[in-house]
């Protein structure tokens, strides 16, 4: 008989300028109930969080928690990032999937190969959309039309419930690697050095240019090895753009 799989052991919770240490230690205290053991944070508002008294039985998953200075950072090592939404009135380019059995389905499904992060945003303003750019694609919970905001604690004990459920045992077959988000990212960025170089990106829409390629590399989902050959080339075009570029004395 295979053995079961503890699926949310590879599931990374990010929490995005968090600003109530409760809800930090709320959190902490949903993943622990739930299997989850990899906390991150991004640029924390309170420093004092890793004390909240919110966080019980889960003291030393909170003393874990990892901090970074961007969005990026924090997913690096991550084949697959989910940020999760209430949506409101907001205008969102990316794919929005509700929580059900279809998008935990597919975030499992992921973390039998290889780590996936869970993005929330900060109590105030959730996720931005520059901090969109870096998810593959969007969740939001099901809530009642008249009042779709939820504590922040709340939402990460929702989200890891819906993923908890029905987990089933499977045998590990042999799985094709994705690219991690680290190396998606380095593409990303030779990619846009070369598009600037070469001109495509005009003036003044720098941001926009960004956010367009990044979102690009990500709709690609990427092997690690392609990932690899890839960048590989970017590396390159960049190299000899920069070269070109060199023996003239004007940009183009």
């Amino acid at each position: 008989m295979p053995a079961k799989i503890s699926e949310l052991d590879q599931l990374v919770v990010v929490l995005v300028r968090p600003r109530n240490p409760l809800n930090i230690g709320a959190a902490a205290r949903a993943m622990s109930n739930f299997g989850a053991r990899h906390l991150r944070l991004v640029n924390p508002y309170a420093a004092g969080f890793r004390e909240a008294r919110s966080a019980v039985g889960a003291s030393a998953l909170l003393n874990n928690a990892q901090e970074f200075d961007s969005v990026a950072e924090a997913v690096a090592d991550c084949s697959l990032v989910v940020g999760t939404t209430a949506i409101r009135n907001r205008a969102l380019q990316d794919p929005v999937r509700r929580l059900n059995e279809a998008s935990a389905s597919a975030i499992r499904t992921a973390l039998v190969s290889g780590r996936a992060a869970l993005l929330f945003g900060s109590e105030k303003i959730g996720l931005t959309n520059a901090d969109f750019t870096h998810c593959h694609w969007l969740l939001t919970i099901p809530t009642d039309e008249q009042n779709i905001s939820m504590n922040l604690g709340q939402a990460v004990a929702v989200c890891l419930f819906g993923l908890s459920r029905n987990v089933v045992d499977e045998a590990i077959s042999e799985q094709i690697e994705p690219a991690a988000s680290g190396e998606i990212e380095k593409i990303t960025q030779g990619l846009y050095e070369a598009l600037k170089i070469s001109g495509y990106v005009k003036p003044g829409n720098d941001a926009v240019s960004e956010k367009k390629v990044r979102r690009l590399m990500l709709r690609f989902n990427l092997q690690a090895m392609d990932a690899k050959v890839l960048l590989g080339m970017v590396r390159q075009i960049v190299w000899k753009l920069r070269q070109d570029a060199k023996g003239y004395p004007f940009t183009r």
